[in-house]
């Protein structure tokens, strides 16, 4: 690849520039370097890290990961090495490879998202904060943080006054009113959204009749939830003015196109790297191949639906 050729894939994020399109997915690539030789890391356009708390977790017990016939269910229970460790024994090796690499946040109160984003905010070699919002407030009884829009706007507000790094808010596609949570975010300052978290889902044993995990539902993701993301990239694409990052049922370069068409500026990659861990590479290189083919670029890419749509229909 020249570097006309890579010039030519990057795309921005906010203030974010990126190499190319093509993240790994929070929680699906451990923290990078666990998974993939860092020159390898490197080529990607960002590596998401597995969420980080403000203390360590175990997560959920056994069982808790059961595929299904078209994707997987999971109910890891956000397990990490807390935020300390990671900056003490993970990122350096990571900002060593120069690699671009986006946190993944969670916090039990809006306290501690302020808190963590600020311990990150410091650190050279964070590129940007990914908020993860799908988890459960502590405080109001295990309600996601994310149905609220009042309370993303709120935690979003405080991230981005904690750290001086773009902050990508995560959606969960359990909100009532996506839209309008995504719209708080984006006034709060977010640089970006990212759709979507996982869908919940179940499975059950039938010789036993017991649930398959654990703690009975866990987080669907993989090729079936595609059409339900692209119809909320599209539909996010439509009403924000900051850009999407599209996550679920990416599993070969054209699915990441067809988000793209849809709206996104870039995908990340998670369960197919479980089938195989070199997809994101498979992926950037399907994307590569199609723009060459196509005499395009990824920014182009992006929204090119709705721009047919909109043509299509004349002005509004």
């Amino acid at each position: 690849m020249t570097a006309e050729t890579r010039g030519a894939m990057e795309v921005r994020i906010g203030g974010l520039v990126l190499a190319n399109p093509v993240l790994t997915a929070s929680g699906t690539y451990g923290y990078g370097c666990d998974v993939q030789s860092v020159p390898a890391l490197a080529r990607l356009g960002a590596v998401i890290t597995k969420g980080l708390s403000l203390r360590p977790r175990e997560g959920n017990p056994p069982p808790r990961i059961w595929e299904t016939g078209c994707g997987m269910l999971n109910s890891i229970g956000l397990a990490n090495m807390g935020v300390d460790r990671f900056i003490g024994k993970v990122l350096p090796v990571l900002r060593a490879g120069k690699i671009t690499v986006i946190a993944n946040i969670f916090g039990e109160s809006e306290e501690e998202f302020e808190e963590i984003a600020a311990l990150l905010g410091r650190q050279p070699g964070v590129a940007a904060l990914e908020v993860n919002v799908s988890c459960p407030n502590v405080r109001s009884g295990g309600v996601l943080f994310g149905r609220d829009p009042a309370v993303v706007g709120r935690i979003t507000t405080r991230v981005v006054r904690a750290a001086p790094l773009p902050a990508i808010v995560k959606l969960t596609p359990s909100a009532p009113d996506l839209v309008a949570v995504a719209l708080a975010a984006q006034e709060a300052g977010a640089a970006a959204v990212t759709a979507l978290n996982t869908y919940t889902g179940m499975a059950i044993d039938t010789e036993t009749g017991l649930p398959r995990l654990a703690t009975v539902t866990g987080g669907y993701s993989g090729p079936a939830v595609k059409p339900m993301v692209l119809r909320w990239v599209y539909e996010l694409a439509r009403a924000l003015s900051i850009p999407v990052v599209a996550s679920g049922g990416v599993m070969r370069a054209a699915d990441a196109v067809e988000l793209m068409m849809a709206g996104a500026a870039a995908v990340q990659v998670g369960t197919a790297s479980f089938v195989d861990p070199a997809a994101p590479f498979a992926v950037l290189a399907g994307i590569e191949q199609h723009c060459a083919r196509k005499r395009t670029t990824p920014r182009d890419l992006t929204g090119l639906t709705l721009r047919l749509l909109k043509n299509k229909s004349g002005p509004a």
